[in-house]
């Protein structure tokens, strides 16, 4: 409750000359309902992409939702008070490509497996609230990851649904071409909301029908598809996926990646394939889907520096690349930033785009009053630092970004520093 509201309950009450016991019963459920705000996010530098906001604000939030978005909020408005000086403070983080279907299934690959991961342990601490899995259920499995893991996780879950029907269990079922119903497979995505696209993934045969499938099934459903592409012998064409078989929208992940049986974007050279940009755009969205194996230094660097940056970031999250070179959404971001993408590219391609990208921005990727409240409070730390790639080489880079504060739909879930709490000796 405002001052100025008190001084015109207090002036009416004057007026009617009414008594004291009744401006009590006036006031009192105002002072019941507490202050304007429940959280006040105050004094850190907002980067907010989707609003063009970039300096110093306070960010407010009510319930689940923001509420404010000012410069100069009083302190007292709020129930609590968190002091972002020096900080950055950024919608809270999407990570597009990411498994966590885990489970004890044994050798089922990325579907209710060992090497999948429970989202709350990965995520939060890294800032990321929205995390999106990349293909683990298939629409055979999906209720029962719905159940397993959407139900359990505080992180806001959503999925890359696979066109295999029984998900990433690996070979012989990710080559089954019979497992793969375009039909069935867009009847679930229509059934549950969590579902905000469709997921190819290491199909080994130079056959271009999953490709097709998996498009086929995005078109019956209207949503986007994301391609592993490659593992063929020999390789098939890039060129065609992205001008012939993909349409605007569609995701190409693990794009700076150089495996076997999958064609890089740049050449032997390091020269950037001239379709890229065109591929780029006609609209198709290259997301960096870093993982243990799909990310090199000599395709990224070249790449940027001849002008294609990715436009989502994405870590590939599961055992293998949490423990090598990835290790974790942030770190990513990291990465970019040294490599000469601004702040604020790298925090659009981690917030905004990829809400876009899967028709999520309506309460996601960005600090609009009314959007949910999602807030990622980020430290920039300067010094000596080493990055390494897949191939287990290092960059060194003087900026890495280090999350702070994570709030996820109104609540802080996790505080690094403890800049949310009050000192042991001050608290009442």
């Amino acid at each position: 409750m405002t001052m100025g509201l008190i001084k015109l309950l207090t002036d009416i009450v004057c007026k009617f000359r009414l008594n004291a016991f009744l401006l009590l019963f006036v006031l009192l459920p105002f002072a019941v309902s507490g202050q304007t705000y429940d959280i006040l996010v105050t004094g850190g530098h907002v980067i907010d992409p989707k609003n063009q906001i970039d300096g110093i604000y306070d960010v407010a939030i009510k319930d689940d939702k923001i509420a404010a978005v000012e410069k100069g909020i009083t302190s007292n408005e709020a129930a609590l008070v968190v002091d972002a000086s020096g900080l950055y403070v950024t919608p809270g983080l999407i990570d597009l490509h990411a498994h966590m279907f885990w489970g004890t299934s044994e050798g089922d690959y990325l579907a209710n497996s060992y090497n999948a991961l429970p989202p709350d342990g990965f995520t939060l601490r890294y800032g990321v609230t929205t995390v999106v899995d990349a293909g683990g259920p298939g629409w055979k499995s999906f209720e029962q990851y719905k159940v397993q893991t959407i139900d359990k996780s505080k992180t806001r879950v959503k999925v890359f649904l696979n066109i295999v029907g029984a998900g990433m269990r690996g070979d012989p079922d990710e080559q089954d071409l019979a497992d793969m119903d375009p039909r069935l497979t867009a009847m679930r995505v229509m059934e549950f909301e969590e579902i905000v696209g469709i997921k190819l993934a290491h199909f080994k045969g130079p056959n271009w029908e999953p490709t097709r499938r998996a498009v086929e099934a995005g078109r019956l459903s209207n949503v986007p598809i994301m391609v592993d592409f490659g593992r063929a012998d020999p390789p098939l064409s890039i060129e065609q996926l992205f001008l012939e078989e993909l349409r605007p929208g569609d995701i190409f992940t693990h794009c700076f990646a150089d495996s076997t049986g999958r064609e890089s974007i740049v050449d032997e050279n390091g020269i950037l394939k001239p379709f890229v940009k065109k591929a780029v755009e006609r609209g198709i969205i290259l997301d960096v889907g870093h993982g243990a194996g799909s990310f090199r230094w000599y395709v990224a660097i070249p790449a940027l520096e001849q002008g294609v940056k990715p436009q989502t970031i994405s870590t590939d999250l599961h055992t293998g690349s949490m423990n090598g070179g990835m290790k974790s959404q942030i770190n990513v971001m990291s990465k970019f930033l040294n490599m000469g993408m601004s702040l604020q590219e790298v925090i659009e391609a981690s917030t905004w785009k990829p809400a876009q990208v899967v028709h999520i921005e309506e309460e996601l990727g960005h600090l609009s009053v009314g959007a949910l409240a999602d807030v990622a409070v980020i430290r920039q730390l300067e010094g000596d630092f080493g990055f390494i790639d897949v191939e287990e080489t290092r960059m060194d880079g003087s900026r890495k970004l280090e999350c702070e504060l994570t709030i996820l739909g109104g609540e802080i879930v996790w505080d690094l520093n403890g800049i949310s709490k009050s000192a042991w000796d001050e608290a009442e």
